[in-house]
Protein backbone atom coordinates (compact mmCIF):
# COMPACT_ATOMS: atom_id res chain seq x y z
CA UNK A 1 0.00 0.00 0.00
CA UNK A 2 2.73 2.29 0.68
CA UNK A 3 4.07 2.00 -2.48
CA UNK A 4 0.92 3.91 -3.97
CA UNK A 5 0.87 6.75 -1.43
CA UNK A 6 3.55 9.23 -3.55
CA UNK A 7 1.15 9.14 -6.65
CA UNK A 8 -1.62 9.46 -5.00
CA UNK A 9 -0.19 12.55 -3.50
CA UNK A 10 0.92 13.35 -7.44
CA UNK A 11 -2.51 12.65 -8.41
CA UNK A 12 -3.59 15.18 -5.71
CA UNK A 13 -1.36 17.60 -7.11
CA UNK A 14 -2.86 17.05 -10.91
CA UNK A 15 -6.28 17.34 -9.39
CA UNK A 16 -5.92 20.44 -7.72
CA UNK A 17 -4.15 22.09 -11.04
CA UNK A 18 -7.21 20.90 -12.85
CA UNK A 19 -9.16 22.89 -10.59
CA UNK A 20 -6.91 25.94 -10.53
CA UNK A 21 -7.04 25.93 -14.46
CA UNK A 22 -10.74 25.77 -14.32
CA UNK A 23 -10.76 28.90 -12.06
CA UNK A 24 -7.96 31.15 -14.57
CA UNK A 25 -10.89 30.18 -17.39
CA UNK A 26 -13.32 32.05 -15.28
CA UNK A 27 -11.57 34.85 -14.26
CA UNK A 28 -11.49 33.76 -10.05
CA UNK A 29 -7.84 34.31 -9.69
CA UNK A 30 -7.81 34.19 -6.00
CA UNK A 31 -9.08 30.38 -6.16
CA UNK A 32 -6.17 29.98 -8.96
CA UNK A 33 -3.84 31.36 -6.53
CA UNK A 34 -5.07 29.04 -3.82
CA UNK A 35 -5.12 25.44 -5.81
CA UNK A 36 -1.56 26.38 -7.37
CA UNK A 37 -0.48 26.64 -3.96
CA UNK A 38 -2.16 23.54 -3.09
CA UNK A 39 -1.01 21.71 -6.09
CA UNK A 40 2.85 22.97 -5.17
CA UNK A 41 2.40 21.24 -1.36
CA UNK A 42 1.40 18.19 -2.90
CA UNK A 43 4.23 18.39 -5.63
CA UNK A 44 6.76 18.56 -1.99
CA UNK A 45 5.18 15.90 -0.67
CA UNK A 46 5.15 13.74 -3.05
CA UNK A 47 8.74 13.78 -3.42
CA UNK A 48 9.34 14.01 0.43
CA UNK A 49 6.93 10.81 0.94
CA UNK A 50 8.65 8.90 -1.70
CA UNK A 51 12.07 9.33 -0.06
CA UNK A 52 10.87 8.73 3.24
CA UNK A 53 9.24 5.12 2.26
CA UNK A 54 11.23 4.62 -0.22
CA UNK A 55 8.92 4.25 -2.85
CA UNK A 56 10.61 5.25 -6.22
CA UNK A 57 9.05 4.56 -9.41
CA UNK A 58 9.27 5.23 -13.21
CA UNK A 59 5.70 5.98 -13.16
CA UNK A 60 5.86 8.13 -9.92
CA UNK A 61 8.14 10.00 -12.38
CA UNK A 62 6.71 10.53 -15.19
CA UNK A 63 3.06 10.70 -13.32
CA UNK A 64 5.16 13.59 -11.48
CA UNK A 65 5.39 15.70 -14.82
CA UNK A 66 1.99 15.38 -16.54
CA UNK A 67 1.06 16.95 -12.94
CA UNK A 68 2.81 19.80 -13.37
CA UNK A 69 2.56 20.31 -16.99
CA UNK A 70 -1.04 21.21 -15.79
CA UNK A 71 -0.64 22.87 -12.36
CA UNK A 72 2.67 25.02 -13.00
CA UNK A 73 1.66 25.16 -17.17
CA UNK A 74 -1.42 24.89 -18.17
CA UNK A 75 -3.04 26.85 -14.96
CA UNK A 76 -0.98 29.98 -15.26
CA UNK A 77 -1.34 29.78 -18.61
CA UNK A 78 -4.98 30.09 -18.89
CA UNK A 79 -4.78 32.96 -15.91
CA UNK A 80 -2.18 34.99 -17.94
CA UNK A 81 -4.68 34.37 -21.10
CA UNK A 82 -8.04 35.36 -19.49
CA UNK A 83 -5.90 38.72 -17.92
CA UNK A 84 -5.02 39.77 -21.24
CA UNK A 85 -8.43 38.81 -22.99
CA UNK A 86 -10.28 41.06 -20.46
CA UNK A 87 -7.47 43.70 -21.46
CA UNK A 88 -5.65 43.98 -24.57
CA UNK A 89 -8.46 45.99 -26.55
CA UNK A 90 -6.43 49.16 -24.40
CA UNK A 91 -3.52 48.83 -26.95
CA UNK A 92 -5.52 48.06 -30.19
CA UNK A 93 -8.74 48.00 -31.69
CA UNK A 94 -7.80 45.73 -34.43
CA UNK A 95 -9.90 42.63 -34.50
CA UNK A 96 -7.18 39.98 -34.98
CA UNK A 97 -5.03 41.69 -32.11
CA UNK A 98 -7.47 41.26 -29.69
CA UNK A 99 -8.95 37.63 -30.44
CA UNK A 100 -5.51 36.22 -31.27
CA UNK A 101 -2.88 38.78 -29.11
CA UNK A 102 -3.54 37.10 -25.58
CA UNK A 103 -2.70 33.39 -26.70
CA UNK A 104 0.69 34.03 -26.52
CA UNK A 105 -0.07 33.57 -23.28
CA UNK A 106 0.58 29.97 -23.98
CA UNK A 107 4.14 30.20 -24.84
CA UNK A 108 4.14 29.41 -20.99
CA UNK A 109 2.66 26.21 -21.25
CA UNK A 110 5.25 25.35 -24.11
CA UNK A 111 8.08 26.10 -22.65
CA UNK A 112 6.89 24.51 -19.25
CA UNK A 113 6.58 21.88 -21.35
CA UNK A 114 10.51 21.92 -22.53
CA UNK A 115 11.48 22.66 -18.81
CA UNK A 116 10.23 19.59 -17.32
CA UNK A 117 11.22 17.49 -20.34
CA UNK A 118 14.95 18.79 -19.68
CA UNK A 119 14.95 17.95 -16.16
CA UNK A 120 13.77 14.77 -16.71
CA UNK A 121 16.91 14.24 -18.89
CA UNK A 122 19.59 16.48 -17.02
CA UNK A 123 21.45 14.62 -14.44
CA UNK A 124 23.12 18.17 -13.06
CA UNK A 125 19.67 19.29 -11.23
CA UNK A 126 20.19 16.32 -8.67
CA UNK A 127 20.59 19.57 -5.48
CA UNK A 128 19.33 22.53 -7.44
CA UNK A 129 17.99 23.79 -10.92
CA UNK A 130 19.59 25.19 -14.28
CA UNK A 131 16.85 27.49 -15.21
CA UNK A 132 13.16 28.60 -13.68
CA UNK A 133 11.41 25.80 -12.20
CA UNK A 134 7.89 25.32 -13.08
CA UNK A 135 6.66 25.98 -9.60
CA UNK A 136 8.35 29.11 -9.42
CA UNK A 137 7.14 30.39 -12.65
CA UNK A 138 3.16 29.61 -12.01
CA UNK A 139 3.19 31.36 -8.54
CA UNK A 140 4.57 34.49 -9.99
CA UNK A 141 2.17 34.65 -12.91
CA UNK A 142 -0.94 33.48 -11.12
CA UNK A 143 -0.20 36.17 -8.13
CA UNK A 144 0.36 38.79 -10.71
CA UNK A 145 -2.56 38.10 -12.15
CA UNK A 146 -4.64 38.49 -9.03
CA UNK A 147 -2.43 41.50 -8.36
CA UNK A 148 -3.08 43.54 -11.32
CA UNK A 149 -6.96 42.78 -10.83
CA UNK A 150 -7.49 43.43 -7.23
CA UNK A 151 -4.72 45.29 -6.11
CA UNK A 152 -4.48 47.88 -9.59
CA UNK A 153 -7.01 50.14 -9.97
CA UNK A 154 -6.99 50.09 -14.17
CA UNK A 155 -4.36 48.16 -16.03
CA UNK A 156 -2.73 50.64 -18.28
CA UNK A 157 -1.17 49.79 -21.98
CA UNK A 158 2.13 50.19 -20.14
CA UNK A 159 1.25 47.30 -18.49
CA UNK A 160 0.04 45.09 -20.96
CA UNK A 161 2.84 45.93 -23.00
CA UNK A 162 5.48 44.45 -19.84
CA UNK A 163 3.42 41.65 -19.46
CA UNK A 164 3.80 40.40 -23.31
CA UNK A 165 7.66 41.36 -22.62
CA UNK A 166 7.45 39.10 -19.31
CA UNK A 167 5.97 36.04 -20.93
CA UNK A 168 9.03 35.99 -23.22
CA UNK A 169 11.80 36.47 -20.14
CA UNK A 170 10.17 34.24 -18.07
CA UNK A 171 9.62 31.50 -20.84
CA UNK A 172 13.41 32.21 -21.94
CA UNK A 173 14.32 31.67 -18.54
CA UNK A 174 12.64 28.34 -17.87
CA UNK A 175 14.76 26.87 -20.57
CA UNK A 176 18.15 29.10 -19.81
CA UNK A 177 21.56 27.98 -18.40
CA UNK A 178 21.57 29.75 -15.29
CA UNK A 179 21.61 28.10 -11.71
CA UNK A 180 19.03 28.40 -10.06
CA UNK A 181 19.35 27.19 -6.23
CA UNK A 182 16.34 24.53 -4.26
CA UNK A 183 14.62 25.79 -2.14
CA UNK A 184 14.74 22.68 -0.11
CA UNK A 185 15.93 23.35 3.30
CA UNK A 186 18.12 19.61 4.30
CA UNK A 187 18.75 21.39 7.60
CA UNK A 188 18.30 24.33 9.73
CA UNK A 189 21.19 25.98 10.39
CA UNK A 190 21.80 29.41 8.67
CA UNK A 191 25.13 28.76 7.19
CA UNK A 192 24.13 27.30 3.78
CA UNK A 193 20.76 28.49 4.02
CA UNK A 194 21.28 32.34 3.73
CA UNK A 195 19.05 33.00 0.79
CA UNK A 196 16.25 30.70 1.81
CA UNK A 197 16.12 32.21 4.88
CA UNK A 198 16.42 35.88 3.67
CA UNK A 199 13.81 35.04 0.86
CA UNK A 200 11.02 33.13 3.02
CA UNK A 201 11.55 36.11 5.50
CA UNK A 202 10.98 38.68 2.53
CA UNK A 203 8.10 36.80 1.05
CA UNK A 204 6.20 36.60 4.34
CA UNK A 205 6.98 40.22 5.09
CA UNK A 206 5.80 41.58 1.36
CA UNK A 207 2.89 39.20 1.59
CA UNK A 208 1.72 40.91 4.67
CA UNK A 209 2.31 44.36 3.93
CA UNK A 210 0.65 44.26 0.00
CA UNK A 211 -1.30 41.14 -0.27
CA UNK A 212 -0.91 37.73 -2.88
CA UNK A 213 0.95 40.26 -5.41
CA UNK A 214 3.94 39.72 -2.41
CA UNK A 215 4.43 36.43 -4.00
CA UNK A 216 5.15 37.39 -7.66
CA UNK A 217 7.75 40.10 -5.66
CA UNK A 218 9.54 37.51 -4.13
CA UNK A 219 9.58 35.23 -6.95
CA UNK A 220 11.45 37.98 -8.71
CA UNK A 221 13.80 37.97 -5.39
CA UNK A 222 14.75 34.33 -6.16
CA UNK A 223 15.93 34.97 -9.47
CA UNK A 224 18.01 37.94 -8.58
CA UNK A 225 19.10 35.87 -5.57
CA UNK A 226 19.93 32.89 -7.77
CA UNK A 227 22.06 35.02 -10.23
CA UNK A 228 24.25 36.69 -7.55
CA UNK A 229 24.88 33.15 -5.85
CA UNK A 230 25.44 31.88 -9.27
CA UNK A 231 28.15 34.33 -9.86
CA UNK A 232 30.10 33.90 -6.22
CA UNK A 233 34.04 32.18 -7.01
CA UNK A 234 33.31 28.37 -6.27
Amino acid sequence: MKKHIPNMLTSMNLFSGSIATVMAFQGEFLWVVVWVIIAALFDFSDGFAARLLKAYSPIGKELDSLADMVSFGLAPSVAVFSLLSANVYKISDNSLVVDYLPYIAFLLAVFSALRLAKFNVDERQTESFIGLNTPANALFWVSLCYGLTYNIPSISVGLIYTLLVGIFVFSALMVSEIPMFSLKIKSLKLKGNEYRYFLAIFIIALVAYIGVLGIAGGILLYIALSIINSRKPV
